[in-house]
């Protein structure tokens, strides 16, 4: 078990299998010394937890911490292209699109479920660039998604 699977199970959690692609693409793609994540859902064994617009059916609470479910599954993502989590160097950037009632304005607090996820098991390395993008509607009817992009050990 990697040191960073390792700090997940400190935190009562576990790193998922990787969510499979409800469209044409891929979970992850390695470029060089970067991967690339897909947007990932908050789907726990092939399931969406939650749907709904976030500041209607959904409450920022809730959707904070479907984020973070959505950083699990883009571990995941990554786990299955480099093998272990302890080659991550860093994550450089998160992108969270939050499904957003007309009048809601917290995405940037629903996606810190993902980015203080990131910052407690990758410590340093989960120190990244974001955005929080507020959207109308998200594949599945989806609260929120996240992707990630992080930079691996060379030659990992």
């Amino acid at each position: 078990m990697s040191k960073v699977e390792e700090k997940l199970a400190e935190l009562g959690l576990t790193l998922p299998d990787v969510a499979p692609p409800v469209a044409a693409y891929v979970p992850a793609v390695r470029s060089g010394d970067h991967v690339f994540t897909s947007g990932q859902l908050p789907m726990v064994a092939g399931k969406l937890q939650h749907t709904g617009k976030v500041g209607a059916e959904v409450t920022a609470e809730r959707a904070k911490a479907l984020a973070q479910i959505c950083a699990l599954n883009a571990l995941a993502a990554v786990k299955s292209v480099i093998g272990d989590l302890d080659d991550i160097e860093q994550v450089v950037k998160v992108v969270g699109f939050v499904a957003s009632a007309a009048d809601f304005t917290g995405q940037p607090a629903v996606v810190n479920g993902a980015s203080e996820l990131l910052g407690e098991v990758l410590g340093e390395a989960g120190v990244h660039a974001r955005s929080a993008v507020g959207v109308t509607v998200l594949p599945l009817d989806a609260p929120v998604e996240v992707e990630i992009q992080v930079r691996v050990r060379a030659g990992a």
